[in-house]
């Protein structure tokens, strides 16, 4: 299947797309694409287990502009909340070893070495993915028809299914 054959009509939106100024398909891009990653963005914060709020206070929206793609991404975790990885999959039992010449301090206890018994997955990131896919097609779209629609191109209204 095409990429452009992901969303019914996507064909002939992208062909409409060419004839557009080069500069006003990026900025209708952006804005549509930023609409629909913040649907996925709204439901990861909703999910995400708080303990600090360092990981919840990580989920980042991005859309960049590569050789005349534009991409929009979600990022969950960076230098806030190293650890988005180890909630959203869990860890299994290991050690947790001191690094050289330092010591690990537990309830007034100085060790060398401790076992960790692992933790339970929470996932937060593929729960919003899988529930909110359809309403990030859904708002990509209609944030694509109300840009066209501000540049004075008429818009057919939105197929229902």
């Amino acid at each position: 299947m095409a990429d452009e054959e992901f969303i019914r009509g996507g064909r002939e939106l992208g062909q409409f797309l060419q004839g557009l100024p080069v500069k006003v398909e990026k900025n209708i891009l952006r804005a549509a694409l930023r609409a629909g990653v913040n649907e996925f963005k709204a439901e990861i914060k909703q999910n995400v287990p708080v303990d600090s709020g360092a990981l919840r206070s990580s989920v980042k929206v991005s859309v960049k502009s590569k050789r005349g793609t534009v991409y929009a991404q979600v990022k969950v975790g960076g230098k806030k909340a190293p650890h988005a990885h180890l909630v959203e999959f869990g860890t299994k039992p290991h050690k947790i070893r001191a690094k050289k010449n330092h010591a690990l301090a537990f309830g007034g206890a100085v060790i060398q070495e401790v076992d960790h018994p692992g933790a339970k997955p929470h996932p937060f990131v593929r729960p919003a993915f899988d529930s909110k896919s359809q309403a990030a097609i859904a708002a990509t779209g209609n944030k694509i028809r109300e840009r066209l629609t501000k540049e004075g191109i008429d818009v057919p209204a939105q197929e229902s299914d």
